[in-house]
């Protein structure tokens, strides 16, 4: 019962809040890359659609099919991605990875809301699904800068 009683207290008022309120929620009709990723364990997925222009996120939306703590991720990429530049998602990325599994720093700006997450990094079991979102953006973002690179 108390490891139900933890589980419970890790979908905090706050995770519950930015899950039910994902912002860019959806697809965009013409993406510059398109990137789904599924987490294996719970099947969770998400597809990034993302334009971007002058090395910057120009336009962005996800499909977002996760838990609550996959939502609440995707929610806070959401809420802050247009106008970030590539090093600032992967560092995102890398942040959040290495918040989960070594409780590691809070992920820089503009994503530092993605800390409500730090709960979860005594369930390994959901780290893929709170991971997807930024995995998904970093791989569309790479797509984008060979595309322009090599064009």
């Amino acid at each position: 019962m108390s490891g139900e009683t933890d589980l419970m207290k890790l979908y905090s008022a706050r995770i519950l809040e930015l899950a039910s309120d994902i912002p860019r929620h959806g697809r965009l009709a013409a993406p510059q890359a398109s990137v789904k990723r599924r987490a294996p364990l719970c099947g969770s997925t998400v597809t990034v659609d993302l334009s971007m222009n002058g090395g910057r996120v120009s336009d962005y939306a996800a499909e977002v099919r996760a838990c609550a703590l996959g939502q609440a991720a995707a929610s806070v990429v959401g809420a802050n991605i247009v106008g970030c530049d590539l090093a600032q998602v992967r560092a995102a990325r890398d942040a959040l990875r290495e918040m989960l599994k070594s409780d590691g720093p809070t992920p820089p700006a503009p994503f530092e809301e993605l800390e409500v997450l730090r709960p979860a990094r005594d369930y390994k079991n959901r780290h893929a699904s709170i991971l997807l979102t930024l995995e998904a953006a970093t791989e569309a973002m790479e797509q984008i800068a060979v595309q322009t690179s090599c064009a």
